[in-house]
């Protein structure tokens, strides 16, 4: 029997932009700002951390299966209108925001009940932070996934640096670079997910977890994802994306004599040259921080740092606010991004530092 108020915890956020419910064995999340692509506020993050906390304790729940409201996607990231409002203000609710965000990334890591993210559909930034770290990762032929940051003028977080590092190869600095969208099957291909639903088995999916256990009911759902497109590029990304430096990935990809290769060239030059130097460091750092949370406090002091770059608000003005597509980047070019410039991304925060607990519970890396 459907439970709509299993959760009255009067600290709970009243407003309906997730929707809590238990049926059965399972806890259901619903993000449900569908005309926004089911951005996330600081109220969703906070709401979808509650739940967890009540279903971890609740022996009732065995199962949290998570999906996005409408026909577009599980979740665009976070709401970046509302980040590009407060950045020109000072930035403190973007920080706060960030910091419970990126707890619950660690949070869903090493949640120990199955953690099902049905993937839907669009799933960017920070819909990548609330879904790609769950011990079972659904795609479907629908799904879009992407880390666009550098594109705002800003850097993979969420965890989106810790999962593109442990991508094969250099896969994961060709998405982070690029901001490439990924099908199902270089999600699957990347580690972002862990297996392909057809979407139109989702509901019948979703409703039986409310009966059975997870590893008993994916099998009968499973199949193989449409043709990817990274597997047959491998070659040159791995060669051209293994340099220490953008400009140097820009050469090798320039003149690998592979037109895909060149077209990646083009579509970095189009980023931020500051994110795009920023983000290189921040995944090779990443390759040697060692456990997921290391990672999100470094990109903790990454995104904090961003509040007091230009590139961020002009980025989102420019994609988002106005629509000119025509950004205006400072500085404008690499080589006027100098080291200093870089290293500043990754200076201590002192007291605003974010500290995260590994604890005993090992991460969700084999699905269930």
């Amino acid at each position: 029997m459907t439970d709509g108020s299993a959760l009255t915890d009067d600290s709970l956020p009243t407003d309906d932009s997730v929707l809590v419910r238990t049926e059965g064995r399972a806890g259901y999340l619903t993000l449900n700002r569908p005309k926004a692509l089911n951005a996330l506020t600081h109220a969703m993050v906070g709401r979808v951390a509650e739940a967890l906390d009540a279903w971890e304790r609740d022996p009732a729940v065995e199962t949290v299966v998570i999906t996005g409201a409408g026909e577009r996607g599980l979740c665009a990231g976070g709401d970046i209108r509302a980040i590009h409002a407060d950045a020109r203000t000072g930035g403190g609710a973007s920080a706060a925001f960030w910091r419970d965000e990126y707890r619950l990334n660690a949070r869903i890591a090493r949640y120990p009940k199955p953690y099902v993210a049905v993937m839907d559909g669009i799933v960017m930034g920070g819909g990548i932070g609330i879904s790609a770290h769950g011990g079972v990762r659904i795609v479907t032929e629908r799904s879009r996934l992407a880390m666009p940051e550098t594109g705002i003028g800003f850097v993979p977080d969420v965890g989106g640096t810790y999962l593109l590092a442990l991508a094969p190869g250099e896969l994961g600095t060709h998405l982070a670079l690029t901001a490439t969208t990924a099908g199902p099957a270089d999600a699957l291909l990347c580690g972002l997910a862990d297996h392909f639903v057809p979407s139109a088995r989702l509901p019948e999916l979703t409703a039986a977890l409310a009966h059975r256990a997870v590893h008993d009911v994916l099998p009968a759902f499973v199949g193989t994802a449409p043709e990817g497109e990274l597997a047959a590029h491998r070659e040159w990304i791995d060669h051209c994306y293994a340099a220490d430096t953008v400009e140097d990935i820009l050469g090798r990809l320039r003149d690998s004599g592979v037109t895909a290769a060149k077209e990646a060239a083009e579509t970095i030059l189009a980023k931020s040259p500051t994110a795009l130097k920023v983000t290189l460091a921040a995944l090779r750092r990443a390759r040697a921080l060692g456990p997921l949370e290391r990672v999100l406090e470094q990109e903790y002091r990454v995104s904090c740092a961003a509040l007091s770059s230009p590139d961020l608000v002009e980025g989102i003005r420019a994609q988002v606010i106005d629509k000119d597509r025509r950004p205006r980047w400072t500085p404008a070019t690499l080589d006027e991004v100098s080291a200093g410039d870089v290293e500043r991304f990754f200076a201590p925060l002192g007291d605003r530092e974010l500290s995260l607990a590994t604890g005993d519970t090992p991460p969700q890396e084999v699905p269930w």
